[in-house]
């Protein structure tokens, strides 16, 4: 047999584990999934607290990017590893690693070394994605796995829940630096379960098998144009060194596209793209990106800066969102399994959120944070209801050798079109910001040395995000200027507002492709029939053409 022949199941049958070791195994899988996607939720709310501490606003969405743009690109190639070699390794070296560069972006000193440290941090956080659902498949039948998805999806929600509640309190009292020392206990804990009880797969593959070419040229590609749009705040959209990474990174996917047409174990199967149900939900993965992470990342600055909400208190009024989260994956994961053209459920989602991002588009320094809250829930039950779909339904639509492939390589996708929106709505804070804040105090039309006393020359944001400081800024005035005080504190907060809007417009128009090419998914049966659940199957050709010719199951779903 080729290695291809024999992927790394955790039993020939693919999920006959004892009841007692699938238990702990899928407890282990899930604190390793609570590892991961804590840490997205429980920064995000910290954030507005750490560029006033290192004072790094013009890099606020750099602390994100760093981390998305070295997972994004790690998660494809962990995935092809993973079903060379067998998970349980990656997944245990992800989590030791995970902890490791917890601990060092605590440790940071400023706002560069935090960004590499989270770029290291990225690292492992890009081999948990890319294991936690295909360890997931490989334990559970189609038909249970539909609905462990939906649960799965609880857990990414419920660490949502607990992130920005737990960030706040962590960043109002103990400090920011908790927020990433807090990921080491969760860390132990899955090491410790997954370590013990999830057996380890030997396979034939060895490091020849390993497509150095397409990993190269993958990260060669994506990290130029990562970078490039992470840089349109410094240096303009026109500019060369925006312009140059882009034409570099484009070069390189190409370079790329041909090298994976032409490799025995490709990273990223050229000919899955033919595949209906595949396509379409990378497609809808990853334009839901943008409205996954422009909600979650820059929310705290709608309850922090425009509504003027301590940390603590922003960290549980995202809590709602979480909630229309676990219930809506929850749901989808059941309903899948039961109604008959379930394909349309991810429309709905994607109509669900739209109807969300609208409403939070419209936030203004007058809203109330019930009505904020409200907008949240909506968001986070569009979101749940795609989260179990479309991965239960490309995992059933390819064969048992390509599992670890599509489902790392969905997480990628999500992952990628998150990382543009941070960089690009990063880009419109950055670049609009200053501009909207000093329209909204010409608008009071107050002295301009009064203003620039109060603002720093007119389009400076940072003294919002510190409750305390305003309050002890505030008092030290002579009672005569307080008023005016807080009319300019009211315009900066308008400003962000009016900035916000612009954002999240832009994420309202990638979510409607999103839900237009929804429509064009094909149903296939839940089944394992897909995937030779055996281990038996084709080797692998060596060449795409001959991939194409000996697969037409997964050239064309259905």
């Amino acid at each position: 047999m080729t290695v291809a022949q024999q992927p790394a199941t955790l039993t020939p049958a693919g999920h006959e584990l004892p009841r007692r070791t699938k238990i702990l195994v899928t407890a282990g899988i899930m604190s390793a999934l609570l590892l991961a996607a804590l840490d997205q939720s429980i920064v995000g709310t910290a954030l507005p607290r750490i560029i006033a501490d290192l004072n790094g606003l013009d890099r606020y969405a750099w602390v994100t990017t760093g981390y998305l743009v070295t997972s994004t690109v790690m998660t494809p190639i962990a995935g092809k590893l993973g079903d060379l070699f067998g998970r349980k390794f990656f997944l245990v070296g992800g989590m030791i690693g995970f902890m490791i560069a917890s601990g060092l972006c605590g440790l940071s000193q400023d706002m560069t070394q935090l960004v590499v440290f989270r770029a290291i941090q990225g690292l492992a956080g890009g081999v948990l994605f890319a294991s936690v659902f295909t360890v997931l498949a490989d334990v559970f039948p189609p038909e249970q796995r539909a609905k462990m998805q939906g649960l799965f999806g609880g857990v990414f929600g419920l660490s949502s829940i607990l992130g920005p509640t737990l960030g706040g309190f962590l960043t109002d009292n103990w400090g920011w630096r908790w927020v990433f020392y807090v990921n080491i206990p969760v860390g132990v804990i899955a090491v410790i379960l997954i370590a013990s009880f999830l057996p380890y797969v030997k396979t034939q593959a060895s490091l020849r098998d390993i497509d150095y070419w397409g990993a190269l040229t993958l990260a060669g590609g994506l990290v130029p144009i990562l970078l490039a749009l992470s840089s349109t705040s410094t240096y303009g959209w026109n500019s060369w060194q925006v312009e140059g990474l882009l034409a570099l990174g484009a070069a390189m996917l190409v370079v790329f596209f041909f090298v994976e047409r032409n490799v025995e174990e490709p990273i990223v199967p050229m000919g899955l793209f033919k595949n209906n149900v595949y396509s379409v939900s990378v497609i809808v993965g990853f334009l839901s990106g943008f409205g996954m992470f422009g909600t979650i990342i820059f929310v705290p600055l709608i309850f922090q800066g425009v509504l003027g909400i301590s940390a603590t208190n922003s960290g549980t009024l995202i809590t709602p969102m979480m909630f229309g989260l676990i219930g809506a994956s929850i749901a989808s994961g059941q309903l899948m399994t039961r109604i008959k053209h379930y394909r349309y459920l991810g429309t709905i989602g994607c109509a669900v959120m739209i109807a969300g991002l609208y409403s939070l588009s419209l936030v203004s320094s007058t809203t109330t944070r019930y009505e904020v809250v409200g907008s949240l829930f909506v968001v986070g039950a569009g979101l749940g209801i795609t989260f179990p779909l479309y991965i239960n339904a490309v995992q059933s639509a390819v064969e048992k050798k390509f599992l670890g492939v599509v489902t790392s390589n969905m997480q990628f996708f999500r992952n990628l079109g998150g990382t543009i929106a941070t960089a690009v709505l990063g880009s419109i804070l950055a670049n609009r910001l200053a501009a909207n804040i000093s329209d909204q105090v010409a608008r009071l039309n107050l002295p301009p040395d009064l203003t620039a006393k109060f603002t720093g020359g007119g389009g400076n944001a940072r003294q919002i995000f510190d409750p305390a400081h305003l309050a002890s800024l505030r008092h030290t005035l002579p009672p005569a200027l307080q008023p005016v005080f807080d009319r300019i504190i009211g315009a900066i907060r308008e400003g962000l507002a009016v900035t916000l809007h612009e954002m999240f417009l832009f994420g309202i128009v990638a979510v409607f492709l999103a839900l237009i090419a929804s429509v064009f998914l094909k149903e296939v049966p839940l089944t394992n029939s897909r995937r030779g659940m055996s281990g038996e199957g084709s080797p692998v050709p060596e060449t795409e053409k001959q991939y194409e010719e000996t697969h037409p199951q997964v050239a064309a779903a259905g």
